[in-house]
């Protein structure tokens, strides 16, 4: 009788046929991977590379701005609260809501007769007490006379020569209740303190108010010009007060919570005299014209304060440097259209460009758009620049350029994983 192998022997050849077939598929995913791989790292797996389509900007000469930002508060010059020096009733009102007025303008006005009345009293009681001291004057000059002549005592002058001055006090005190009646006749009619825009009314026409009133009668804010409050880092301080102290024009500018619109460009006007040691920060104040009122009292604004100018920079669009954990570097085109990788050092960046200090010249193309699938030394293809999306305007060399936004990104293979360091 024929013996056939155990079942256990069975089972554990049919394991290793299972075995070896998923190392053959293993083995041929593998190769279909590793294969174009090889292709795009410019052939050296034995296939022809297909170039890379990628889009670059040739590095240039500009005059770049060191920018130091900051967030702002926008603070005006003066807030004035209207109120009312004297107690009274609120007859008129002059001004509307959101009105412009200047300094001097009519605002309002009370109830003027009882500081007239006042005023009437005054003056009679001046008029009184003047004739009692014109008489007493006239007695003091005949009891003179007497007493030169020895026919008074010479204590009945002496309390003439006291009444007199009692009564030129009187006259004093008088002209003085007259004055006091006058200013609240003046103080009746209220003008506004500064000039700036009205704000909403708080007192209506009827009511009673008084000085001592909180909310006042109106507040007027001065928007033009207006001031912007910001801090920056201690350690920019130095920089910014030599210049300050020169008297060079330090321009500052003022953005949209986005960062992305220029509300309004001004100047620097006030350097703090403490550094805050809980923040290790100093305040700046910053005046704006505002011709145009688009900075409102205590809007929240990202400020550009630009500290510094490098003359004749070499920079090269912020999109085609790329950062790795051990260096910085750029993808540079050759005459042969394939890329190499530079090491670079990095100075101020600014809107879209980044000033280079070391590894490129002016002139040489880097590459700005298309670099995550790029080895060093593999073939590229040059597209326009306008047709690649997120390319930096660079800006020409001369005063006041400005480039566009822009920002580095880490490059890669496609598949997450960041190229190696480039050896310097």
């Amino acid at each position: 009788m024929a013996k056939y192998p155990s079942r256990a022997v069975r089972g554990s050849a049919l394991i290793w046929i299972l075995i070896v077939l998923a190392l053959l598929a293993g083995a041929y995913y593998f190769y279909a991977r590793s294969a174009p791989r090889s292709a795009a790292g410019g052939g050296r797996g034995g296939l022809e590379a297909r170039p890379a389509a990628v889009s670059a900007e040739p590095a240039r000469l500009a005059d770049l701005d060191v920018r130091i930002a900051s967030l702002g508060t926008v603070t005006p010059v003066s807030t004035v609260t209207v109120r009312s020096l004297v107690d009274g009733q609120l007859q008129k009102i002059y001004f509307t809501e959101g009105q412009l007025v200047q300094a001097g303008a009519p605002l309002a006005d009370i109830d003027a007769r009882p500081f007239q009345v006042q005023k009437e009293q005054g003056e009679a009681l001046l008029a009184r007490d003047q004739a009692l001291l014109d008489n007493a004057r006239l007695d003091l000059d005949r009891f003179r006379t007497l007493l030169s002549q020895d026919s008074v005592a010479k204590q009945q002058v002496d309390t003439q020569e006291a009444l007199v001055r009692q009564y030129e006090a009187t006259v004093k005190l008088d002209q003085a209740q007259i004055d006091t009646a006058s200013l609240q006749l003046t103080y009746a009619h209220i003008t506004a303190p500064a000039a700036g825009r009205v704000g909403l009314r708080l007192v209506d026409t009827g009511n009673m108010i008084h000085p001592s009133d909180a909310s006042g009668l109106a507040v007027i804010t001065q928007l033009r010009p207006i001031t912007v409050l910001f801090s920056i880092p201690q350690d920019a301080l130095p920089g910014v007060q030599k210049r300050f102290k020169a008297g060079l024009p330090m321009v500052v500018e003022a953005y949209d919570r986005d960062g992305k619109t220029l509300l309004a460009t001004g100047k620097l006007v006030t350097v703090d005299n403490q550094i805050d040691q809980s923040t290790g920060t100093v305040k700046l104040r910053a005046e704006f014209p505002n011709a145009d009122e688009s900075l409102f009292p205590n809007q929240f604004v990202n400020v550009q304060l630009i500290a510094d100018q490098i003359k004749g920079a070499t920079v090269v669009p912020t999109a085609a440097v790329q950062r790795s954990t051990s260096a910085t570097y750029v993808y540079v085109v050759s005459a042969q259209k394939t890329v190499a990788v530079r090491p670079i050092e990095t100075g101020p960046a600014e809107r879209g460009v980044t000033a280079v200090t070391k590894g490129i010249a002016a002139g040489e193309q880097v590459v700005v758009d298309g670099v995550d699938k790029l080895r060093d030394g593999a073939a590229v293809d040059l597209v326009a620049p306008a047709s690649a999306a997120g390319t930096a305007a660079i800006p020409a060399a001369g005063p006041g350029t400005r480039g566009g936004r822009g920002g580095g990104r880490r490059s890669g293979d496609g598949t997450g994983t960041p190229p190696a360091a480039p050896q310097s």
